[in-house]
C-alpha cells in the first residue's frame, strides 16, 4: 500500500458542488470552466503519475483580476485552490484534492513588456521557459534557468519550486534570475513583490515566494532577469569506466576554480536509452559520460578544454571527445533533454531529486546503487553534476501495488541519504507530497513549525494547495 495519502475532503463542499460551479461561471465569465468528469480526468495528476485525485472543478483564468475574483470566492466559502502551470511537477505539487477547484494558469501566457537596456522582460505565469529565451534570442539575450521539461513548463511552476536546469551551473536557478513577481493572495489582494531593478525596496518577500510551492499566493506575473548570449559554447564528452571515476573528476573539474555553464551526469543505462533513442554519438563502451559545456570566445573555449582535458586525464577517461560542429552539439544536448522520454518508454520510473555536496558524489553514486539493489529496483542516474543535484530514476511498474509501495521506500531511502552526506531534500522538483513526510528528516519540530507560521500569516484557513509540504500529522497550525 502507499505511503502517501491525502487529506480528508470536506463534504459540506462537495454538497454545494453544484451551487460552487453556478457562482465561478459567474464571477469569471470569460474564464474556461472544467466540471465534466473526462475534463477534470486531464487534470487530476501532473508528472507524478503514480498519484491520482479527481478534482472539484477546474478553471482556465485569463487576467490577475479572474484570479483575484475566485480566489476571493474561494477564500469566503472556504473552498481549496491547487495552483497549476503545466503539470510538470515530478513531486505531486499540482495533484488535486477532492473537494478543491485546479486553478490553472496556462492560458496566461503572454509577454507583456522586454526591456533590453535593463535588461528585465515582464512576462505572464503561464509563458514556456522556452519560449522567453525564443523572444529575446533575435536580440541577442536568454533566460539562464533550462529545466529538461523546458519547452513545457511554465515560468510560474519554475517560481514555485526553483527550478534550476543543465545550464545553471554558472547563471544560477530561478531565485537567481527572477526580479520580480504579481502575487494574488487567497484573500484576493494583488500585491506586487520585488520589480525591475536589482535591488527592490522594503522586505525579500521575493525569496520567501520563490520556492513556496503555490502555499503562499498564486503568481500571475514574473519580472524575469535577460541575459546577452555569449559569443560561443561547446560541449564536451568525458567517458569513464566507473560511476566514482566520473563523480571524482566533477569535484575536481569544481575544486580546480573551473565554473563550465553546465556539467551533466549519465551512467551506462542512461546512455543507452538516450543514444537509441536520439542517436546523440554518445559512446557505449564507457560505465559514466560527463557533459562538459564551457563558453567564450573560441579562444577562451579551447583553453578551457583543454584545462578539463588534463584535469580527466587524473582519472583514466576512456573518452575525450569535444564538439566539432553545432549540429553535434545539438544532438549531444538534444540525447541528454530526451533523457527522461528515453527512459519513459521502456519502464515507469520514480524520478528522485536530492543535493549533495560535490565532495561526496562518488560515496553517493555508490550508496544509491546498493539502495536500488537492495529494492530489486534498476536504476538510471541522469543529473546535474555540477552542483550535485542527483536524479536517480529508479524503474518499476506503476500498475504494481506492491512494487509502488517498495519504490517509495527505496526512494526516501536515496533521500534521507542525501540528507546524512551534508545535502538536502530537494534541488529544484519541491517537496510536494512525494517529500512531505521526510521533512522531519532535514527539519527539527522547531523548524517546521516556524515555516508552518508563515504559511499561516499569508493563508490563514490553509486553503492554497493543502496537503503538500509539510507532514500530515505536523504541529498544529
Amino acid at each position: 500500500m502507499s505511503q502517501l495519502s491525502l487529506p480528508n475532503p470536506d463534504l459540506a463542499v462537495l454538497q454545494r458542488r453544484g451551487e460552487i460551479l453556478k457562482q465561478l461561471k459567474k464571477l469569471a465569465p470569460d474564464a474556461i470552466l472544467i466540471a465534466d468528469q473526462e475534463g477534470r480526468r486531464t487534470f487530476e495528476t501532473d508528472a507524478l503519475t503514480a498519484y491520482r485525485c479527481l478534482p472539484l472543478a477546474v478553471v482556465l483564468p485569463d487576467s490577475t483580476e479572474e484570479v483575484s475574483a475566485i480566489l476571493g470566492f474561494c477564500h469566503e466559502n472556504r473552498i481549496k485552490v491547487v495552483p497549476r502551470g503545466a503539470g510538470t511537477s515530478l513531486s505531486g505539487g499540482a495533484l488535486p484534492l477532492e473537494d478543491a477547484i485546479v486553478l490553472c494558469l496556462s492560458r496566461m501566457n503572454k509577454v507583456l513588456s522586454i526591456d533590453l537596456v535593463d535588461r528585465a522582460a515582464r512576462l505572464e505565469a503561464g509563458i514556456t521557459n522556452s519560449a522567453i529565451t525564443q523572444a529575446v534570442a533575435g536580440d541577442g539575450f536568454f533566460y539562464a534557468p533550462d529545466p529538461s521539461s523546458q519547452i513545457a513548463c511554465t515560468v510560474g511552476g519554475n517560481v514555485a519550486t526553483n527550478s534550476g536546469g543543465a545550464h545553471c551551473l554558472k547563471y544560477g536557478v530561478t531565485t537567481n534570475n527572477v526580479l520580480g513577481v504579481r502575487l494574488v493572495l487567497m484573500t484576493g489582494e494583488v500585491v506586487d513583490i520585488g520589480g525591475p531593478s536589482l535591488d527592490a525596496p522594503g522586505y525579500d518577500f521575493l525569496a520567501l515566494i520563490t520556492g513556496s510551492e503555490g502555499q503562499l499566493g498564486v503568481v500571475t506575473e514574473v519580472t524575469v532577469r535577460l541575459l546577452k548570449a555569449a559569443e560561443g559554447a561547446r560541449p564536451m564528452l568525458l567517458g569513464f569506466d566507473s560511476n566514482e571515476r566520473a563523480g571524482a573528476c566533477v569535484a575536481a573539474i569544481i575544486a580546480a576554480g573551473i565554473v563550465p555553464v553546465a556539467l551533466e551526469f549519465m551512467d551506462r543505462p542512461a546512455i543507452h536509452v538516450c543514444e537509441h533513442f536520439v542517436a546523440a554519438g554518445y559512446p557505449l563502451d564507457v560505465e559514466a559520460l560527463l557533459i562538459v559545456e564551457v563558453e567564450g570566445s573560441q579562444d577562451e573555449i579551447d583553453t578551457l578544454l583543454e584545462k578539463i582535458s588534463e584535469i580527466a586525464d587524473d582519472f583514466n577517461p576512456l573518452v575525450v571527445r569535444r564538439s566539432q560542429s553545432a549540429e553535434e552539439s545539438a544532438r549531444i544536448w538534444k540525447g541528454r533533454k530526451a533523457a527522461f522520454g528515453a527512459i519513459g518508454q521502456l519502464s515507469d520510473y520514480y524520478c528522485m531529486d536530492g543535493v549533495i555536496p560535490l565532495s561526496k558524489l562518488p560515496k553517493a553514486l555508490d550508496e544509491v546503487g546498493w539502495i536500488c539493489r537492495k529494492y530489486r529496483f534498476d536504476v538510471a542516474n541522469i543529473f546535474h553534476a555540477g552542483d550535485g543535484n542527483l536524479h536517480p530514476l529508479i524503474l518499476y511498474n506503476a500498475n504494481d501495488p506492491l512494487q509502488l509501495e517498495r519504490v517509495e521506500l527505496c526512494g526516501a531511502e536515496i533521500l534521507k541519504l542525501c540528507v546524512e552526506l551534508g545535502g538536502c531534500l530537494t534541488g529544484e522538483h519541491g517537496v510536494g507530497v512525494e517529500k512531505r513526510e521526510l521533512m522531519r528528516v532535514q527539519f527539527t519540530e522547531t523548524d517546521i513549525a516556524q515555516q508552518m507560521r508563515v504559511k499561516t500569516a499569508f493563508d490563514p484557513d490553509w486553503l492554497l494547495n493543502p496537503g503538500k509540504v509539510f507532514p500530515l500529522e505536523g504541529p498544529a497550525p
